[in-house]
């Protein structure tokens, strides 16, 4: 199982999802850190000890960054990612709302490029959307679906150029999934082209406020 892990709840607020989210680090692909829409003003302690439990579990981490489409400036985006490297020791970011548009490219490329020159890695790109296809050049892990479980399952199509990438370089993120059925949400996802996945039974407005039953539940 190779789950990407966004677990948008403070350690004080739901201290028994980040205990079971640390015992179950081995089976994700990473854990998406986002103390305050991003590292916040200052270091939180309870996020660094928690992040500190999570990377001795064998976890990689991810600090959350927002994009704002292409609309931030870079040199705000690498502080962000700065931050999240020198206060919880995040391998690498998790860059949302990332534009899916073929003018963004050349933005986001210089971007990843001179992310990953300071240190972060792996880069996540989540347009949340198939974007143009250069974006999958660009990014360790692309996000080419988030959304709800119903329009997953009755509205998703994949375009033929995602066939040239290996799943593990494609994720879906999928909200709303009822419990009973987030081990289907896992597999639909592989049939569908990505071996990564979140699969959460949360609505929004903050869907990833709840550890994702996937984890959850006994081995």
């Amino acid at each position: 199982m190779s789950l990407l892990i966004p677990l948008y709840v403070h350690p004080a607020e739901d201290p028994g999802a980040w205990h079971r989210l640390i015992r179950a680090a081995d089976r994700t692909y990473a854990v998406v850190l986002n103390p305050a829409s991003g590292p916040g003003p200052e270091p939180d302690p309870a996020f660094a000890a928690a992040a500190g439990a999570l990377r001795s579990a064998g976890a990689r981490l991810l600090g959350y960054v927002d994009t704002d489409y292409g609309t931030r400036p870079a040199a705000d985006i690498a502080e962000d990612a700065r931050r999240h490297r020198d206060w919880y020791a995040a391998d690498g970011c998790f860059l949302d709302r990332v534009s899916a548009a073929a003018a963004g490219l050349p933005a986001c490329r210089a971007l990843v490029r001179a992310l990953r020159r300071r240190g972060t890695a792996p880069v996540v790109l989540n347009p949340g959307v198939h974007p143009a296809p250069g974006y999958a050049r660009i990014a360790d892990l692309l996000v080419t679906f988030e959304g709800p479980w119903s329009a997953y399952v009755s509205a998703f199509s994949r375009p033929a150029w995602t066939l040239r990438h290996p799943p593990e370089r494609f994720c879906h993120l999928v909200y709303g999934v009822p419990a009973a059925l987030t081990p289907l949400a896992v597999r639909t996802a592989r049939e569908r082209g990505a071996a990564v996945s979140g699969p959460v039974t949360g609505e929004p407005p903050n869907p990833w406020a709840a550890l994702s039953p996937a984890l959850a539940g006994e081995r």
